[in-house]
């Protein structure tokens, strides 16, 4: 504990789990090669809520939910429950057996505290099976032991329990699924298949109960859900990403993502969504976008710079706005899941749509300050 920050790892994984994960984090190449998995370079036909599910012919796929809460009398919170699948092989060794290893899971849980200044963490790891985790192929049923992400006639039930903090959550669509990049073809870089996958439902209005230290909490607010699968996104000439996910009062909705390169430059493939009042959506190449770093946070355990404070302008959206965390420290080290350093946080913002004021909310996420991502992405 530090400066008011309360983290909390989920311990018990299986002597097997963590076993693939070190081969899988350390030697990649002994598991797969990118040439047995499909790539995500040409355009598919997607279908919802079929699409929400599992694509097991790609090596890696993520479903991200965050979200901006409030309780009744106004305190902040934010929440993120994200859930990867990292693919082993692309064909089990034995198709007939449950116990068949394909597929591992790995999952992160957090609650941002903002009137407390907590921030509270967990990580579970599992390989497949029967009652351990796993997901549909056919929507969205995602589960890692009693954590689970379920759509059941559209609405979407987010449950996560933790020692004394839970999150139990309804998330009802607002707007259509918005796909990113060309036709949901999200480019990360100039080789072939070098991208995922990406489609988001960015306006959720969210209700519930927050669990912390065994007090139950009634909240409303917004929740953001991105999913993306492909088998090839960086190169090693890619240090990381800065990915934003804002709520605009004015109704608008939008997603940025910022490949960061070793030799300080943004990857030109870099680029982002705005998604309209109406669910429309407007792609925005990265000449569009203008992103400064106002102000930076040290972490005190990894030592990372990230940055805390920035403004956003997109000129040809009318957009220019400000953001800042939450609170400064929402950093995950998660040494026993996906062995990957990163901030991911709640922000809050102002500024002008047009001429007109507004406020925004939403989430950033930020990696490769803290080092390398390993053989994961």
């Amino acid at each position: 504990m530090s400066n008011g920050l309360t983290t909390v790892i989920a311990r018990g994984k299986t002597g097997a789990a963590l076993l693939l994960l070190s081969v899988l984090l350390i030697l990649p190449g002994l598991l797969f090669s990118a040439g047995e998995w499909k790539q995500a370079a040409e355009p598919r036909q997607w279908v919802f809520p079929r699409d929400h599910g599992s694509h097991e012919d790609y090596r890696t796929e993520w479903w991200y939910f965050t979200g901006n809460l409030h309780d009744g009398e106004g305190r902040q919170y934010g929440y993120q429950l994200t859930f990867f699948r990292q693919g082993l092989r692309m064909i089990p060794v034995d198709s007939s057996s449950l116990w068949s290893v394909r597929n591992l899971y790995l999952a992160h849980f957090t609650i941002t505290d903002a009137s407390g200044s907590r921030f509270h963490v967990a990580e579970r790891t599992s390989r497949t099976g029967p009652g351990l985790a796993g997901a549909r192929d056919d929507g969205m049923d995602i589960r890692l032991l009693n954590w689970s992400a379920t759509m059941k006639k559209g609405t979407i039930f987010l449950e996560a329990r933790n020692g004394a903090n839970a999150v139990y959550l309804e998330l009802v669509p607002r707007k259509p699924p918005a796909l990113h990049g060309t036709g949901g073809i999200s480019r990360k870089g100039p080789d072939h298949g070098q991208g995922s996958y990406y489609s988001s439902l960015t306006d959720l209005g969210t209700s519930g109960w927050l669990k912390m230290a065994d007090k139950s909490i009634p909240v409303t607010g917004t929740s953001w859900f991105d999913h993306e699968f492909g088998s090839n996104q960086l190169r090693p000439d890619q240090a990381g990403w800065d990915w934003y996910g804002l709520h605009l009062s004015d109704g608008r909705d939008l997603m940025l993502y910022l490949i960061r390169k070793t030799d300080g430059s943004v990857e030109p493939a870099s680029s982002g969504t705005l998604v309209e009042k109406d669910g429309t959506t407007k792609h925005l190449a990265l000449s569009e976008v203008s992103v400064d770093i106002l102000k930076r946070w040290k972490s005190p355990r990894s030592k990372a710079a990230y940055p805390s404070n920035w403004r956003i302008r997109i000129p040809s959206a009318g957009i220019d706005v400000t953001l800042s965390a939450l609170i400064p420290d929402q950093e995950l080290i998660t040494t026993e899941s996906t062995g990957i350093t990163y901030w991911e946080g709640a922000v809050l913002g102002k500024g002008k749509s047009g001429r007109v004021p507004i406020n925004c909310e939403g989430y950033v996420e930020m990696t490769g300050y803290a080092g390398a991502l390993g053989g994961m992405f």
